[in-house]
C-alpha cells in the first residue's frame, strides 16, 4: 500500500476496548501494510490523532466513553480528516446507511475477514490521498 506520492507508510488508528480486535486487525494488516496505531477508547483515539496525521481510522461501534459518531465528529475538526471505517459484530443494513449518510467511509462485520478489511482500508487510503491533492476549496467540500 506504499504511495508515490507519500514515502512513509499508511498510518492506521485502530479503536477498539477489544484486544482481539487490535490482535486480528493487526495480523490481517500487518507492518508490510503500515504503521498500526491502537486506542481504546474516543478521548484516547482523538489524542492520538492530534499527535499526527492519520488517513484512514477503523473504529468500533461502541466504545467505553462513547461512539463511533463522537469519532467522526472529532475527526471533523482535524485540518487533514481519516476516514472513518466502522466494525461491529451487528452490522446491517441499518448501521451501514447510518454510517454512510453521517459521513463514514464503509462498514466491516466482524469477525474480520481479511479480505474485506484489505479492501476498505486500501479504497479509503486512495480516497484520503485524492483528497489530499485536490484543491482546498475541494477538501472543505469533501470532508462535509
Amino acid at each position: 500500500m506504499a504511495s508515490s506520492t507519500h514515502q512513509q507508510p499508511l498510518a492506521v488508528l485502530t479503536v477498539s476496548s477489544l484486544e482481539e480486535d487490535h490482535l486480528s486487525l493487526g495480523r490481517i494488516l500487518g507492518s508490510s501494510h503500515g504503521d498500526l496505531r491502537p486506542a481504546r477508547s474516543c478521548q484516547e483515539a482523538v489524542e492520538v490523532l492530534r499527535g499526527g496525521e492519520i488517513p484512514v481510522v477503523i473504529c468500533e461501534r461502541d466504545l467505553p466513553d462513547g461512539d463511533w459518531k463522537v469519532l467522526l465528529y472529532a475527526t471533523r475538526l482535524l485540518e487533514r480528516a481519516p476516514l472513518l471505517i466502522v466494525c461491529s459484530r451487528t452490522a446491517d443494513e441499518f448501521l451501514w446507511a447510518e454510517v454512510l449518510n453521517l459521513g463514514g467511509w464503509d462498514v466491516l462485520a466482524k469477525p474480520f475477514e481479511a479480505q474485506e478489511v484489505l479492501w476498505s482500508v486500501s479504497f479509503a487510503w486512495r480516497e484520503w490521498l485524492r483528497r489530499e491533492s485536490a484543491p482546498k476549496a475541494s477538501r472543505v467540500a469533501a470532508a462535509r
